[in-house]
């Protein structure tokens, strides 16, 4: 603790950080996405729409996430929906938001709430960089839904800027964005090696946020504790303690 500084800036992962997605099922989010359909040629159904989306997004998509990158989910539903024919009543960002909210309408990870109020009173700038398939504005929307009092600076998608964590790309870009050098923010997300590995190579100090609340969506086969310098906390009011020792 004694190499920390203060931070004059949070960055935050998004899922199983600040928010996580209770009962999600795609085919709930494809089914509020086809109450919005102008023309289905062909009249495809749920069922033939689920397996379309397993081919596009299960097979090709993944393959691509698999080696480091992303494709917006708005170039995907294009690709989806041309192959089907289908068109809707519903600009691309909304197509996003009525199937991500379809799918689940999230909720906030304990006291993520309360961990953003005390730092905004203390006058700590935060933004967001998460890996997903969804553009920052569908997030953003998400975020200041579940997360009113957020004053995030800026919200990054890994499918808005190709590269995904830890590619250090997308960290060097937060750091543009800031302004700030990276040893003046701490980077805080749930994944050992996309977040906290990923925020340490470019200097800031990584935490990581290690809850427990529906553990069970991680692959934790394909994760190992990270290798560099970091704080391990497992809940929000953790955080809080750290700042208020070293402010």
């Amino acid at each position: 603790m004694d190499k920390w500084k203060y931070p004059k800036m949070i960055i935050f992962d998004y899922g199983h950080t600040l928010l996580y997605e209770p009962g999600w099922d795609s085919v709930r989010g494809n089914a509020e996405m086809l109450k919005y359909v102008t023309k289905n040629p062909n009249n495809y159904t749920l069922e033939d729409v689920r397996k379309a989306a397993e081919l596009i997004f299960g097979k090709h998509i993944e393959n691509i996430r698999k080696i480091g990158y992303d494709i917006g989910g708005q170039v995907c539903d294009k690709v989806l929906y041309a192959y089907l024919g289908i068109e809707f009543s519903l600009t691309p960002l909304e197509m996003e938001t009525v199937f991500w909210n379809g799918a689940s309408m999230g909720a906030i990870m304990p006291e993520a709430d309360k961990m953003l109020d005390y730092i905004n009173k203390k006058g700590i700038r935060s933004a967001v960089i998460s890996n997903l398939l969804w553009s920052g504005a569908a997030l953003s929307e998400r975020l200041n839904r579940l997360l009113p009092m957020n004053q995030f600076e800026f919200v990054m998608t890994s499918s808005d800027y190709i590269m995904r964590k830890p590619n250090r790309i997308l960290f060097d870009i937060a750091l543009q964005k800031s302004g700030l050098g990276a040893d003046e923010i701490w980077y805080c997300g749930d994944n050992p090696q996309a977040d906290i590995q990923g925020a340490s190579q470019v200097g800031m100090h990584p935490v990581w946020y290690d809850n427990d609340t529906e553990r069970e969506y991680k692959d934790h086969s394909v994760e190992y504790a990270p290798k560099c310098e970091h704080l391990h906390i497992r809940e929000w009011n953790e955080m809080i303690d750290l700042l208020e020792k070293i402010k």
